[in-house]
């Protein structure tokens, strides 16, 4: 089985779960965070809807600089509706999978970087920056946002397991 076979499971699943997170985002709140150095709950959300994309980038390109030389850089942006935030995710999750579907096993082992003004900061196999930096960022942000959710008063979906409430995971 090629090595995309054996990922995109756990893609799918992890797909799902996130969706179910960014559905209870409460419309309305995207200017709240739970400290003043925190992002807004608009920023993380639409960070969360964000990451599937890095998926494309990380196969189908050899580097991604955030202030290149010379170029604008990376823009963050913060949506201000569940509706926006949720068509976000599902158009990158789709580009994602479609192209993680399509990854030859040769193309995991090519290297790729990442820079800042030029200046390569880390640079890992292209299966490394999949599970590292693009998969396991996106759980590790979900799951600040579900802290967000509960603070706001949002439902929390059940993950991983149940939560309080959905109990009966």
């Amino acid at each position: 089985m090629p090595l995309a076979g054996l990922l995109l499971p756990e893609f799918d699943e992890e797909m799902a779960a996130t969706r179910r997170v960014l559905e209870r985002v409460p419309d309305g709140k995207a200017s709240w965070k739970p400290h003043p150095k925190s992002m807004t709950l608009g920023r993380l959300a639409t960070l969360v809807a964000e990451l599937p994309a890095w998926v494309v980038n990380t196969i189908t390109h050899d580097e991604l600089d955030i202030m290149p030389p010379g170029g604008p850089p990376l823009k963050f942006e913060a949506l201000d509706s569940t509706a926006r935030i949720i068509e976000l995710f599902d158009r990158n999750a789709a580009a994602a999978r479609a192209v993680l579907a399509k990854a030859p096993d040769a193309e995991f082992k090519k290297p790729w970087a990442f820079k800042v003004g030029g200046r390569t900061i880390t640079t890992n196999p292209k299966l490394t920056v999949y599970r590292r930096t693009v998969l396991n960022h996106l759980v590790h942000h979900r799951g600040q946002l579900t802290v967000y959710l509960r603070l706001t008063g949002a439902a929390v979906p059940a993950v991983y397991g149940p939560t309080a409430d959905e109990p009966n995971f």
